[in-house]
């Protein structure tokens, strides 16, 4: 082979061609070993040796340049990453994998640290298989990344099991175990001077990690602590917008609840001051908060209702309305707001709303003064209910009193009462039994009473410890009765009425009056307490009744005197029980027996009083006649004399 053929085999642009076709380090050998084959000169070889050399350098340059290339492409795409951050975890990620990528390394992940627990944690893995790994949280100053996060600056090892510079720990060297790792590069995520964790990357073969490795994956730290932070901000952000949307959303509804509250105010204002009612103030409530409301009386009865809306179990009422006075505001239970309606230490009943939305503050205390509105409307009602009571009670005293004055005065006064003394009308007469003992028991029968008669176009008035009552119409027993039934309901214990009538005219009242009277006297004293009746119900007692005047109580007098007083004086002098005894007897139907067995004394006793009464009336006293003459007395007498005092 000559000289001419050696020198083309084996030149120096043969490595340029290396270079072109981007060929591995090994293949530049090629030449040197293909001259040497061929028996070169020294010089030749020399010569191919030096271009060699140039050439690796001159690959090596642009591997650099190429490598350089690919991270700056790596951080220009996490810079834009950042740009569009969207979600924290996905930019993590992305850093986390071009970390692993650009470094070539087996894994890459990251760490936080935590505040609360003063270690730190893992926070992104890729490449990892072992779940233990991916679990780990590693104390400050412990294992590589403990110590790059206590210390903040970056550590290398090429063989982490056998590096004695870090502190080992058991759960740290199995987790890296389990996952097979060697050789580690740790660098600190850091804003400012603080570092807030770590980015790794990792091999399961040991290797060292080129200082510019350290460089490119300190750069992705920075970024990835940029992308933390700006996530950070981004979150404070929003949370601080949301509270002040929900700031905003709080500053428009108390704002609209005061607007309401106002408006609610103005309005329950003018209520009061143009004399409206509690029905007036229930469609207020229910306009200004929406829903249905009940306004109750202290005995739970409707006042008002707006709305759809069921009344409430008694016994719910009543619970809820003494939570609401002992808290001093309105109460909710179940869909219901409840609000007491009081004046003082006195019960006057209870608002009731359903409402349509939920109730804040500001609505709570519109349902209460609504509350304070409707007690102010109920003793305004009251007072002029007393008022006008008064007024009417007064007239009715003139009415049945003796002697009668002006009756052209007294029909003048009726008629401004809407009462026309010319229309007939009964009178009622209220027992004792109605009236308890205390003052406030006695008011609220009166009270009744002059809102059952003014109800009616009638009277009613308190006389001698009992309530007198003129009604317009014919029925006296049908308006006893309806008056007994009634109150009796309103004070929870039976109460008997007498009544009388028709009467027409102011003239005829008084008389009128007596009748009904004596009527009530006569019930008790026939044993019908509870029960209401007129004279004309009574029988022969109520002719009896009917016919008394002025001269009818002398005749009754003597008639009683004439027939069993010798027996009523006997009694009353010598304190003994012939009355009772001749009651007993005629009770029975003449039986000596069934009479002691009633009076709780031997048959012979009861065969001396008699006979002492024959002494005393005469032989013929229980003939028929004289005995209807006697038990006729014994009844009057009975209804004539009060129950306490009655010798019998």
């Amino acid at each position: 082979m000559g000289p001419s053929t050696m020198s083309t085999m084996s030149s120096p642009v043969e490595f340029l061609e290396l270079l072109a076709r981007e060929a591995a380090a090994v293949e530049f050998e090629g030449p040197l070993v293909a001259a040497r084959a061929a028996g070169l000169p020294a010089d030749r070889l020399a010569e191919l040796e030096q271009a060699k050399a140039v050439a690796l350098r001159v690959r090596a340059l642009l591997e650099r340049r190429r490598r350089r290339e690919t991270e700056l492409s790596g951080l220009y795409d996490t810079v834009s990453d950042l740009a569009g951050l969207r979600d924290l975890d996905d930019v993590l990620r992305a850093i986390v994998h071009r970390a692993r990528n650009l470094l070539g390394a087996d894994v890459a992940y990251m760490t936080l640290d935590d505040e609360e627990r003063g270690d730190t944690y893992m926070r992104v893995t890729d490449g990892s298989v072992s779940a233990r790994f991916q679990r780990l949280r590693l104390p400050m100053g412990a294992g590589l990344g403990g110590l790059v996060a206590q210390s903040g600056a970056p550590y290398v090892t090429a063989n982490y099991g056998e590096d004695a510079r870090f502190h080992h720990t058991g759960e740290i060297d199995a987790g890296v175990g389990e996952e097979g790792l060697v050789a580690i590069l740790g660098v600190p995520l850091r804003l400012g001077s603080t570092s807030i964790g770590v980015l790794y990357s990792a091999n399961r073969s040991a290797r060292p990690f080129a200082r510019e490795e350290v460089a490119l994956l300190v750069s992705l730290a920075a970024h990835a602590a940029v992308a933390i932070d700006t996530a950070r901000l981004l979150a404070e952000t929003r949370s601080a917008l949301a509270e002040l949307s929900a700031a905003n959303t709080t500053i428009r509804a108390h704002s609209s609840s005061v607007e309401r509250a106002a408006a609610a105010h103005d309005r329950m204002t003018g209520l009061v001051l143009r004399g409206g009612g509690v029905e007036d103030v229930a469609a207020a409530v229910t306009e200004v908060l929406d829903g249905a409301l009940l306004a109750l009386d202290a005995e739970g009865r409707l006042l008002a209702r707006v709305g759809e809306i069921d009344e409430p179990e008694r016994v719910d009422i009543v619970e809820a309305v003494a939570a609401s006075r002992t808290e001093g505001r309105s109460v909710r239970r179940g869909p219901l707001w409840y609000a007491a309606v009081v004046a003082g230490t006195e019960n006057l009943g209870a608002l009731v709303l359903r409402p349509d939305d939920e109730l804040v503050d500001a609505d709570q205390r519109i349902l209460e003064r609504a509350a304070l509105v409707t007690a102010l409307l109920l003793l305004f009602r009251r007072t002029v209910a007393e008022a006008e009571g008064r007024v009417r009670g007064e007239l009715l005293d003139d009415l049945i009193a003796r002697p009668l004055r002006d009756t052209d005065a007294l029909r003048s006064r009726a008629r401004r009462l809407g009462v026309d003394l010319d229309a007939p009308h009964v009178l009622v007469a209220v027992g004792d039994d109605a009236i308890a003992a205390t003052g406030s028991a006695r008011q609220r029968v009166f009270s009744w009473a002059t809102t059952y008669a003014s109800a009616r176009g009638g009277l009613a008035a308190a006389r001698d410890g009992r309530v007198v009552l003129m009604l317009p119409g014919r029925d006296a027993g049908g308006s006893a009765r309806a008056v007994a039934r009634d109150l009796s309901r309103v004070t929870g214990r039976p109460v008997t009425a007498g009544a009388s009538g028709p009467s027409t005219g102011p003239a005829s009242l008084a008389g009128t009056f007596l009748e009904a009277d004596r009527c009530l006297t006569a019930l008790g004293a026939l044993g019908r307490s509870g029960q209401g009746a007129s004279t004309a119900e009574l029988g022969f007692v109520g002719l009896l009744l009917g016919t008394v005047g002025d001269r009818g109580e002398k005749d009754v007098a003597q008639f009683l005197t004439a027939t069993v007083g010798p027996v009523v004086d006997y009694d009353a002098r010598r304190g003994t029980a012939l009355v009772k005894t001749l009651e007993a007897y005629f009770g029975v139907g003449g039986s000596l027996a069934r009479a002691a067995e009633q009076l709780h004394v031997h048959v012979n006793t009861v065969t001396q009083r008699l006979e002492r009464v024959g002494q005393l009336l005469g032989a013929d006293w229980q003939k028929p006649e004289r005995a209807l003459e006697v038990q006729l007395a014994l009844r009057l007498h009975r209804l004539r004399a009060p129950a306490s005092t009655a010798s019998i």
